[in-house]
């Protein structure tokens, strides 16, 4: 199942998490014996392949071994998942993109991002080889259909690549690609690890990586409160410890941790997943995760999304520092097993 971009926040996300706050105690971690602890990872949107190595981790056992209790509860349409981290209903999150971060934390959000799941965003941009867009010059004078939420993310390859933004034509579109195929626009947005939605593109299809145009987001980036890092580091560092045991597995075994993802999901594919597979492990492992372990994070690639945003006046608030946004100090715990399954 696709995951989608979810780059809104602000004065809403603000008065949800008081509410949330004021209207329950502040939960923590919930300590069910000796030296373990219940986690619960609230994710951004519906349950999929993102969260494959938990899935393998928690089948196999590793967050038991590591003393973690690990629950999941997916997001959604409606789901505002940073305002349940931040009210403590989740003591962990993961998110579809890292500027949702940086937009809650200038919102006044106290959520940090403490690793990151696919090192490359996979969100691209398709057209056909009758009408093909590789590069970002391509787009001058076409219509392209994107997600509204990801409007901000053409507005920002258009800037980074110098050009106007009245030289493009801009139209909405849901899930499906079926603009492009009707000939309504000339590319059409989505994951690069949605292979159903894909499927209809045929073998004509050409892909531009928002990344390969200059936009370097992260994506399933996992993050927490400032409460959770300053007091209980310790059961994050586990959970991300089982984490990486998981994903690591499944990098050993890609067919049997699809058999486990739909196992636990069975609203999803095994077939669509088989295809998927490679492509998920290729965003979670490559030269990056090599030399410094999955899940790693680098603060000049953040400094840099600030940066962009920042020029792009999408800060309600105070522009956020990289030390407002994200913290090695979990990596940095678990950096030997990382860089072993990295």
């Amino acid at each position: 199942m696709a995951q989608h971009p979810h780059f809104s926040a602000g004065r809403r996300r603000v008065l949800q998490y008081g509410a949330a706050a004021a209207a329950s105690s502040f939960v923590t971690v919930e300590a069910l014996a000796v030296g373990k602890a219940k986690v619960n990872m609230q994710l951004g949107w519906l349950a999929s392949n993102g969260i494959m190595g938990e899935v393998v981790a928690r089948r196999m056992g590793f967050y038991e071994e590591e003393g973690i209790e690990l629950e999941v509860t997916p997001g959604g349409p409606g789901v505002d998942g940073v305002a349940s981290v931040a009210a403590g209903r989740a003591q962990a999150g993961q998110l579809s993109s890292s500027p949702s971060l940086m937009l809650a934390r200038s919102a006044g959000i106290p959520v940090k991002a403490f690793a990151a799941g696919y090192q490359k965003h996979p969100f691209t941009y398709f057209s056909l080889e009758s009408d093909p867009i590789r590069t970002p010059q391509d787009m001058v004078g076409k219509t392209i259909a994107t997600q509204p939420t990801a409007v901000i993310l053409l507005r920002a390859l258009l800037a980074k690549n110098g050009i106007a933004e009245d030289q493009v034509e801009v139209v909405k579109m849901g899930s499906d690609m079926n603009q492009l195929m009707t000939g309504q626009a000339a590319a059409v947005t989505g994951w690069m690890t949605n292979t159903n939605a894909l499927k209809v593109l045929g073998d004509g299809r050409v892909d531009m990586m928002l990344w390969d145009a200059g936009i370097r987001l992260y994506a399933n980036v996992y993050y927490t409160t400032d409460d959770m890092l300053a007091n209980h580091a310790d059961a994050l560092t586990r959970f991300l410890t089982g984490s990486a045991r998981g994903w690591g597995e499944a990098r050993r075994d890609p067919e049997a941790a699809v058999d486990h993802l739909v196992a636990e999901y069975r609203n999803l594919s095994r077939e669509s997943e088989l295809e998927a597979v490679g492509s998920v492990l290729g965003f979670s492992f490559d030269d990056v995760t090599a030399a410094d372990g999955w899940a790693a994070m680098n603060p000049a690639n953040w400094q840099a999304q600030i940066d962009t945003y920042a020029d792009l006046k999408q800060f309600k608030g105070a522009t956020p520092t990289v030390d407002d946004v994200m913290t090695t100090d979990i990596l940095a715990a678990t950096e030997a097993l990382r860089k072993e399954i990295g």
